[in-house]
């Protein structure tokens, strides 16, 4: 995951439409094609609209800064309703998502960290919920279903973990690890969802804010890492940083059912999901002291996979080419994955893989390309899916 404030958390697992050439800052103007143009720069974050009607809305985005930069939509509690990470310096891009009628906020982060330089933007007129198709309604229904099935999953699994930890076995702990974060990870857009909870349980220590001390702010899961694989060894911190894991997910699997969740959001987190393995775990940098990178990559894969499963129906109609260039890529993907598995298949919801140091550069470059593949025409199921 990247860094993010502990007040600018994703709140719907969106991800930012970004694309389209963008013009100058006029408050009430959209570009050619129907979007709203968000340019952004080390100092400043400029729209060519304050004010837009509900239902899907285009962003295109343009980073003229010199930085890698976010932006994100906030609704008034500061919750997520849609974002785009990891836009570098001269980089355009495209992406819809769905905003019901309401005041918001429009976040350009420079450097991907601190509060960023916010824009009060105004959505009017009708909601456009109630005029989704049947198909689009059950995918809605089915995906959340899915996202609670997930999230309660994780809590017993972790539970052994932080059982182990407490206990102070080292090994038996390392071995439940990998296992314990498969539910958070098939479902990360929406797992980030709300709060603090992601950067207390997810957050790498290369994540934390300016100002935080690794030694009393850093928690979670990879804090946990560190101390089992690097430092060898389990101490009364960790021990109370275990506890402190399941009490942080606990609070999010109650809210879990609450998430906002619409079609695109669903799409846009697929592609987010993909983004993830491209940024950490094809990289190594997730699990940098545990090496099991390729259990969290199997996982958001498996996440992504799932959203587009439920909008497939929708994007057929709308775009039957995308749709066969998916399913094919999806396929080689996976394929291409499970080389590395080193389990016997027996267990559906859980996975053993290669340890990812022992994968040569030569091979994380095919599976990084094999991502790529894939996250391509994902990028563009948002869009087929709000036709």
């Amino acid at each position: 995951m990247s860094a993010r404030p502990r007040h600018l958390l994703l709140g719907t697992g969106t991800a930012i439409a970004v694309a389209v050439a963008l013009s100058g800052c006029t408050q009430k103007a959209t570009g050619e094609d129907g979007a709203v143009s968000v340019t952004a720069s080390d100092t400043a974050c400029k729209l060519s609209s304050t004010e837009f009607p509900a239902g899907h809305v285009s962003l295109a985005l343009e980073n003229k800064g010199s930085r890698i930069t976010e932006v994100y939509v906030l609704f008034p509690d500061d919750r997520i309703a849609a974002e785009r990470e990891n836009i570098g310096p001269g980089t355009k891009a495209t992406l819809v998502t769905e905003l019901k009628a309401g005041d918001y906020e429009i976040v350009c982060k420079p450097g991907m960290k601190g509060d960023g330089i916010r824009q009060k933007v105004t959505i009017t007129g009708e909601n456009s919920a109630a005029k989704r198709s049947p198909e689009a309604d059950a995918a809605v229904a089915a995906y959340r279903s899915y996202v609670l099935a997930q999230a309660e999953q994780t809590l017993p699994r972790t539970k052994k973990f932080t059982d182990a930890v407490k206990a102070g076995d080292i090994e038996r702990a390392k071995n439940l690890y990998a296992p314990s974060r498969i539910g958070w990870e098939r479902t990360e857009p929406v797992a980030e969802s709300f709060g603090d909870i992601d950067p207390k349980v997810d957050v790498r220590e290369d994540g934390l804010e300016d100002g935080q001390d690794p030694k009393t702010d850093w928690t979670g899961w990879h804090r946990l890492e560190k101390a089992l694989w690097q430092d060898k060894k389990i101490g009364d911190r960790e021990k109370e940083l275990a506890g402190q894991l399941m009490t942080d997910l606990n609070d999010w699997v109650k809210k879990v059912g609450t998430a906002e969740i619409t079609p695109t959001s669903m799409a846009n987190g697929a592609k987010e999901l993909l983004d993830e393995v491209a940024s950490g775990k094809v990289t190594g940098e997730e699990e940098r002291y545990s090496h099991t990178d390729l259990v969290d990559f199997k996982a958001n894969l498996e996440g992504a996979q799932k959203s587009y499963d439920l909008l497939k129906p929708i994007a057929r109609k709308n775009d039957p080419t995308l749709v066969k260039e998916l399913d094919k890529q999806f396929a080689s993907l996976t394929e291409q994955l499970d080389a590395y598995r080193t389990d016997d298949g027996a267990d559906k919801d859980s996975y053993t893989y290669t340890s990812y140091d022992k994968v040569p550069e030569a091979e994380r470059k095919d599976l990084s390309d094999g991502v790529n593949a894939l996250a391509e025409p994902l990028s563009k199921l948002a869009a087929a899916v709000a036709k």
